[in-house]
């Protein structure tokens, strides 16, 4: 299985996710596919969907708002474990480069994407 990414976007492994997912009262997982995609195909427990074209507004959010929109608290800049994903891994290292421009200096792209974690965890 081939996993898109961009040079110099930090990954995290299936394994180093499937031990935070659950797990962490730290990890930040959000989800970049489109609203349609995450009802059409299931999602990573614990996962926020956030569409890739809205994560720039969502991060720059006060948190109350930001809690009100997506249900979840807003991860804080120094959040140690902020992870992004997509279905194929490209729009996940996109939306971990735009966190990165914004100050998240942790967050990191989980290449192997939803394809991989759906057919790991068989669903």
């Amino acid at each position: 299985m081939h996993s898109l990414s961009l040079p110099g976007t930090k990954e995290i492994s299936y394994n180093d996710l499937k031990k935070l997912v659950g797990q962490s009262q730290d990890l930040f997982l959000i989800d970049v596919r489109s609203t349609e995609e995450v009802e059409r195909s299931g999602r990573i427990p614990g996962s926020v969907n956030i569409p890739i074209d809205t994560v720039d507004a969502a991060l720059a959010m006060d948190p109350d708002a930001f809690m009100t929109k997506y249900g979840s608290t807003k991860p804080p800049v120094d959040a140690p474990e902020l992870v992004f994903h997509c279905h194929m891994g490209k729009r996940g290292a996109l939306a971990t480069e735009k966190a990165r421009k914004l100050g998240y200096t942790n967050a990191c792209n989980y290449a192997g994407a939803y394809i991989e974690w759906s057919a790991k965890e068989g669903e």
